[in-house]
């Protein structure tokens, strides 16, 4: 009972400045030594919440899905992809000019958009892909499928041109593709939610929960076993497989047999081997928690030659995680959090951009939030 205490109480290192209510533009986080590590130190200032208008139309449909976000360079702009199974139109991405400084977040703006092709350089027939990240990357555009476990429609990642024709495909390792009877792959609307590339071009792709041969998914009690796994960004062939301990439920249902979940919903690469991970629960009548962590893979255990993590016996080390943001207990009330990217604002500041998944629901909001990036590991 008490190695759990101290493992729980081990997340959630946050200095004395976090009782300043993150509400007022500078209010700041810091996580002096995450894992105790203080070359890792990382500090956020709070820079502003906007939220697009609830009738916003983008190319004749709702504005929504908002699943993934990116920055380029080269523009000073921002890419988003948005989930819609190819229903209320073609599935796309499209870019964002995010009007955000050192004083604040103000504004957000949509521009082109861009239909993603499949293989065959056709836009995707509906509810035949389910887009939920996105990256940029050396020789492309990143992006991540969920698939459909329902329809056996595995899970994918794939490099895509500027204008959102096909690359190329990276190999999805054994043991991730779906099965009728459950007893292995992804479960449905559980699979590839986060994606990450590194400095040195490498690609990692996040699972929300665990595979059904690893385990269960979050309870109240219990975390989830969920694969990242670790691509070669040249090759797009697999290098190596690791353990995200996804944390339990933190908020049980408040409305009257109401469901709840958490998981990994997004994840950014700091350098090659630390990143920072958005954990987002839903519990009905309450709403959202959003969680960041940062993660550490040094040390961790490849288990890619593991079949299933609950039979097996072996030792493993799963990668290192330690609390950096909870938006909840700064006083910020985060909707569906699915998105996040480091970028650079016009003035030149280090800026962190989470934005939500609206689910093209008028109960849900488009909305973004903005940090300033104090202190960081790079």
């Amino acid at each position: 009972m008490l190695g759990r205490f101290l493992m729980t109480a081990s997340f959630v290192i946050l200095s004395s400045t976090a009782s300043v209510h993150a509400t007022e533009i500078g209010a700041t986080v810091e996580t002096r030594c995450p894992f105790g590590d203080c070359a890792a130190g990382i500090s956020l200032s709070y820079l502003g919440e906007f939220i697009m208008p609830a009738d916003y139309m983008e190319n004749g449909t709702p504005l929504g899905g908002l699943s993934g976000l990116d920055f380029v360079a080269a523009t000073g702009r921002y890419i988003a992809i948005s989930d819609d199974r190819s229903e209320k139109g073609p599935a796309r991405f499209f870019d964002l000019d995010i009007d955000v400084s050192g004083a604040g977040l103000t504004g957000v703006t949509v521009g082109n958009r861009i239909v993603l092709e499949d293989k065959d350089g056709h836009p995707f027939a509906p509810r035949n892909v389910d887009p939920e990240s996105i990256r940029i990357g050396r020789d492309g555009i990143y992006w991540g499928n969920e698939g459909d476990a329902k329809t056996l429609a595995p899970p994918f990642v794939r490099v895509t041109s500027p204008d959102g024709t096909f690359v190329r495909a990276l190999k999805l390792p054994d043991g991730f593709a779906p099965t009728s009877d459950k007893s292995a792959g992804i479960r449905d609307n559980l699979a590839f939610e986060a994606l990450a590339v590194t400095p040195s071009g490498d690609v990692f792709a996040g699972l929300e929960a665990a595979l059904y041969q690893d385990g269960p998914n979050p309870s109240l009690t219990t975390g989830s076993l969920s694969r990242i796994i670790h691509y070669d960004g040249t090759t797009g062939e697999p290098k190596a497989e690791y353990v995200y301990p996804v944390s339990q439920i933190p908020q049980v249902a408040t409305k009257a047999g109401g469901g709840n979940d958490n998981g990994l919903s997004e994840m950014i690469a700091l350098d090659d081997h630390r990143l920072i991970a958005v954990e987002r629960s839903f519990a009905q009548g309450f709403g959202n928690n959003v969680t960041l962590f940062m993660m550490d893979l040094a040390d961790a255990t490849d288990v890619s030659g593991i079949a299933s993590l609950a039979k097996s016996d072996e030792r493993i080390v799963p990668i290192r995680k330690s609390q950096i943001l909870d938006l909840r207990a700064i006083g910020l009330t985060p909707d569906n959090i699915e998105s996040m990217a480091i970028g650079k604002a016009k003035d030149g500041t280090d800026v962190l951009i989470l934005a939500a998944d609206n689910n093209f629901s008028g109960s849900q909001r488009n909305q973004f939030y903005a940090f300033q990036i104090k202190r960081s590991p790079w």
